[in-house]
């Protein structure tokens, strides 16, 4: 069964033409593919971008139990962050505008959930369930015994 696992970058001070760059080197690709490609690329941008994928990997693992051999990345974009405004002073008293922009970067990976955590939390829910149907039934009897007791008080 497939499952998905999401990871955010939110306010990365880098321009999102460049994260993007990086970005498309990886889309579509297994994540051991992209671990590598991340490593051995040169751009600034793919530090915070590898970060962020061995992020949603850990994300995969331990919230959603899949195998992390199965792992692709379904889904990689970048939006656009605040953009934060400066001035740079030029000649003659002018000054001229920055703007320093940021990202929001999102990794979605797809996978395999492992098979035997999955029949095991479904037994899980059976039990608890089981357990919580036990419960109503012992309030509901002890219920009745008061009701009972209250009866038999009262016709006294």
């Amino acid at each position: 069964m497939k499952a998905q696992a999401i990871a955010k970058l939110k306010h990365l001070r880098m321009s999102p033409r460049k994260v993007r760059l990086v970005i498309g080197l990886i889309r579509g690709a297994s994540v051991e593919n992209a671990i590598v490609q991340l490593e051995n690329n040169t751009k600034h941008a793919a530090r915070p971008v590898l970060k962020l994928l061995k992020s949603a990997v850990a994300n995969a693992k331990e919230n959603h139990d899949l195998l992390e051999e199965t792992l692709i990345i379904k889904t990689a974009f970048v939006d656009e962050a605040t953009t934060l405004h400066r001035w740079m002073p030029k000649a003659m008293g002018r000054a001229t505008p920055l703007r320093k922009r940021g990202s929001h970067v999102t990794i979605v990976l797809e996978g395999d959930v492992k098979e035997g955590k999955q029949a095991k939390k479904k037994e899980a829910k059976k039990e608890d369930e089981k357990q919580d149907e036990k419960k109503i039934e012992i309030k509901k009897e002890d219920e009745v015994k008061i009701k009972k007791e209250v009866k038999k008080e009262s016709k006294k």
